[in-house]
């Protein structure tokens, strides 16, 4: 294979914190397993291993939980078992997702030596961001403050909620202020089985088009910074494929590793049903070509008649398949925020394509 991407949790579902909408734990609370402790290092040792033989890029992500719970130690033993074993030379790419509550001075510096990319959980102004993050405001401004300081490159990654929804030009501009260049906004994700939904489609819609005016102004006036969402609408527009999974209008498979080395599709399905394989005995490119992957995949093909017949499927192309849930006779229903997004592109999109004509020229 060219390419392994791999979303390890070291740590499994453990976390310093106990966020309000977070769906790992609800994920957790759906499998024989809740939580299956610390990677030991044998472990680590046997997926570096298999990805190192299989491609020629390999791309390590670390999430949780909190990933950093694993320790510095075992992180620095990542790397050197990575560099001892990486005699093909395959080219490495470290990205790691943070509460950042646990970051100092040390783990910054080794961020910056390993040029790991940096995801930093964060709500926008203290009152928001502790609504469902009590207490860690402080540290993940810290945190921030120390991955500036060092030179470590990374981006802010915040929720969407009722709350948040509501109050997109103050956190924007609070980002602005601070320097925050990249941005990526996720919608808060009900709960499987869940009667309620975390967030309305009309809010979120309402969200989209007030956070895309103030991207749009400061991008036209040559201040703009990066919204990961937007950023891939005009990659499509522009013939390029999108970068965020979501987006791409059929699964694939991402190799998440849990803790005890069991494979699975995708960060949203760490569940039993889904279980590919283990680092310790099968390969990846096995679990991937797996008729378990492929099942996985073909959920998320069919195209209800309604969607497929709508002038802005080409830019939705449905949506993550857990915002269509739950699947009806095995397809997925129709996207949560579908009303959400024919009001964003009803709205944006003759000024989507003012920016792409700016950039072919």
């Amino acid at each position: 294979m060219q390419n392994v991407n791999l979303l390890i949790k070291p740590a499994s579902g453990s976390c310093n914190l106990k966020c309000g909408y977070c769906f790992y734990a609800d994920v957790s609370l759906n499998r024989h397993v809740g939580n299956f402790g610390m990677m030991r290092r044998d472990t680590a040792e046997a997926l570096i291993g298999r990805a190192l033989r299989e491609a020629k890029q390999v791309l390590f992500g670390f999430q949780g939980g909190e990933p950093t719970l694993w320790g510095l130690e075992n992180f620095r033993f990542f790397t050197e078992t990575v560099n001892r074993l990486n005699t093909g030379g395959a080219k490495i790419i470290y990205t790691l997702q943070t509460n950042g509550t646990l970051l100092d001075d040390v783990w910054a510096a080794f961020f910056k030596e390993h040029n790991f990319l940096v995801g930093l959980s964060l709500d926008g102004p203290r009152q928001l961001h502790e609504l469902n993050r009590p207490g860690s405001y402080a540290g993940a401004m810290r945190a921030a403050a120390l991955l500036k300081k060092h030179g470590a490159e990374f981006n802010i990654l915040s929720v969407v909620t009722t709350a948040t929804a509501s109050n997109i030009e103050k956190i924007y501009g609070f980002y602005k202020e601070r320097g925050f260049r990249f941005l990526q906004f996720i919608p808060c994700i009900d709960n499987f089985g869940s009667p309620k939904t975390a967030l309305a489609s009309q809010q979120y819609g309402r969200f989209l088009k007030t956070l895309f005016d103030l991207w749009y102004r400061d991008l036209m006036a040559d201040k703009g910074v990066s919204v990961r969402y937007f950023d891939n609408i005009v990659d499509i527009l522009m013939g390029y494929p999108p970068e965020q999974c979501s987006m791409r209008g059929v699964c694939s498979i991402q190799c998440v590793v849990e803790s005890d080395g069991g494979v699975y599709p995708c960060d949203f399905y760490v569940l039993d049903r889904w279980k590919l394989g283990n680092v310790q005995s099968d390969s990846f490119g096995s679990m991937i070509s797996s008729g378990m992957a492929k099942k996985f995949i073909a959920e998320s093909i069919p195209v209800p008649d309604a969607c497929a017949a709508c002038r802005w499927h080409r830019l939705c192309r449905c949506g993550c398949k857990r915002d269509r849930e739950p699947l009806r006779e095995g397809s997925p229903s129709a996207n949560r925020f579908c009303g959400a997004h024919k009001e964003f592109f009803e709205y944006s999109f003759e000024r989507f394509m003012a920016i792409c004509r700016r950039l072919s020229r």
